[in-house]
């Protein structure tokens, strides 16, 4: 292999890699993937004039479709970038946030996917206020909605810089701060002019070259040690250096306050799937329960797929690129896998991969700034403002002029959070939903005497307490590594606040919901749980 590097060859210096592959072959695949989309994107447009269409791709997709574009959505740049980054370098630690993802999904499917999809309508705003006084609810949702969406998208974000700086060898910020820009202006496009069909489109698109992607890479690297896998973690340990990779503890092991992060870390990785309301929107774009079921059978196959093959891309990175290479590299961590196809197949694979990891990037991006334009549209907007009373196309014209201000504020936060690992930011993104969307949807599916002081207090409560700890812990301040370097006002030890503010969350819904006098309407109640159970009036919820 011209592009390998044995386990015992040195590690390439940093200077090397500043260049990796041929940046016109990168483009040029690049700008076809883009081409080719955006073609399909203006084409949805022409079929996108109502609500449900910008909203739920006018509920026309099969299962098989809709599981697609659910694993379009759910597999980010942090599960590719990120994850195989993680594995590299920290190795047995790595590797529980591809097991943290995909027990995740599991604990959404099993606990709220069908039911959340027959009682609403466009967003998750609209199951939380089913049988609560709609203002408060709605508006504590939408909030929630765009918090949890801006963490995320912060996290893509970081993850574009990367992937392109490594694509055109540039290492300065100001060239990666570039790259975000014109992501961002690409997400504002695709949302402004498909709505949810041409992100749907655009998402099934990127889960076939992404699984297919991943799987020839995988099959590759086991090729080289002739299918054995036991080999390739020798390989990976002899080029460390370190034979404790294989081993828990090599981040999380280190003292007791990073055992408790560890744990924190879990449980927002759990807990989170089910609180993300942009895969939760998924489940709107389908025309019955049965498809719904459908595409999340799909979606499983293909999830449980993908996160088995990083375990493979990770311990490949590290065996034949070698973590010191990896860090020195534009990028840093969240080079790893596409440095690993450079090593495999040269400049051409290299091109392909890192395509679409752009892909995956763009794709997500665009399903996360539809999610929040409908919640401020539709949730605050629509309900709230005019009562519920609202032009259709005046609410659409809000929702559109909503993509343009969170294209620009995740430009920003975007450009602030860059060198740090996707992954990392992305497990924030699912702590704050744990905590902010997470017991609310829970105690509105399950518990009766869930009140509208419960859902507001759970909601603001959880948000505030998890932003709160993130912005005063290590992740904003106090070391090398935060987002403020030369900063320190950090009090809160850990680095993920799941700990602490999803119990603190649903507390605080149950103390509010036990103390407020007020009792909620029990027509609506009983309507609630016969819809969520046997999906009986969703249809005709879902066709206006």
């Amino acid at each position: 292999m011209p592009h390998l590097y044995s386990a015992a060859a040195p590690l390439v210096p940093a200077a090397a890699t500043e260049t990796v592959g041929t940046p016109w072959i990168n483009i040029s695949i690049f700008g076809a993937f883009v081409l080719v989309t955006m073609v399909v994107v203006f084409r949805a447009s022409k079929s996108t004039q109502t609500a449900a269409d910008y909203y739920a791709g006018g509920r026309g997709f099969s299962g098989t479709q809709n599981g697609l574009a659910i694993a379009g959505d759910y597999l980010s740049a942090a599960s590719f970038l990120g994850i195989v980054g993680a594995i590299a370098v920290q190795g047995y630690d790595g590797f529980l946030y591809s097991i943290g993802f995909l027990v995740a999904w599991l604990v959404a499917l099993l606990l709220i996917a069908e039911l959340l999809r027959n009682t609403g309508k466009f967003t998750m705003a609209d199951v939380l206020s089913f049988r609560l006084r709609q203002r408060p609810v709605r508006v504590a949702a939408s909030i929630s909605t765009l918090a949890v969406s801006a963490f995320y998208l912060l996290a893509q974000m970081a993850g574009a810089g990367a992937l392109v700086s490594l694509l055109l060898g540039i290492g300065s910020k100001a060239g990666q701060s570039l790259v975000i820009v014109v992501v961002g202006a690409l997400m504002i496009v695709y949302v402004l002019v498909g709505g949810m069909k041409g992100t749907t489109w655009v998402q099934i698109i990127k889960a076939v070259l992404l699984v297919t992607g991943v799987a020839v890479m995988t099959v590759w690297t086991l090729a080289l040690t002739g299918f054995n896998f036991s080999e390739l973690l020798g390989e990976a340990v002899a080029t460390s250096g370190n034979p404790e990779m294989l081993e828990p503890g090599l981040k999380y092991g280190v003292s007791e306050t990073s055992k408790l992060d560890f744990i924190s870390l879990g449980l927002a990785l759990v807990f989170g799937a089910a609180g993300l309301p942009h895969v939760l929107m998924r489940f709107y774009t389908v025309p019955t329960a049965k498809e719904a079921r459908k595409s999340v059978v799909w979606a499983i196959a293909l999830i449980g797929l993908f996160y088995l093959f990083t375990l493979v891309l990770g311990f490949g990175a590290a065996a034949y690129i070698g973590a010191e290479r990896i860090q020195a590299a534009p990028g840093g961590v969240n080079s790893a896998a596409p440095l690993l196809a450079f090593e495999l197949g040269g400049p051409l694979l290299m091109g392909i991969i890192a395509a679409v990891a752009f892909a995956t990037i763009l794709a997500v991006v665009a399903g996360l700034a539809i999610t929040a334009s409908a919640s401020f549209a539709h949730d605050i907007y629509t309900s709230v403002i005019k009562n519920g009373d609202s032009d259709p196309r005046q609410e659409l014209k809000v929702a559109k002029t909503t993509v343009v201000v969170i294209g620009i504020v995740s430009i920003l936060g975007g450009i602030g959070a860059q060198g740090q690992n996707v992954a990392f930011l992305v497990a924030l993104a699912f702590a704050v939903a744990a905590s902010a969307n997470l017991p609310t949807i829970l105690y509105s599916l399950y518990w009766k005497g869930f009140t509208t002081r419960g859902a507001v207090w759970s909601m603001y409560g959880g948000l505030i307490i998890s932003v709160g700890l993130i912005i005063f812990s290590p992740v904003m301040s106090g070391t090398e590594t935060s987002m403020i370097p030369g900063a320190d006002f950090a009090w809160f030890p850990l680095q993920n606040p799941g700990i602490v503010s999803i119990p603190a969350s649903f507390l605080l819904g149950f103390i509010g919901s036990v103390t407020e006098r007020r009792v909620e309407d029990p027509v609506k109640q009983s309507e609630m749980e016969v819809r969520s159970l046997t999906g009986i009036g969703a249809e005709k919820a879902v066709s206006h």
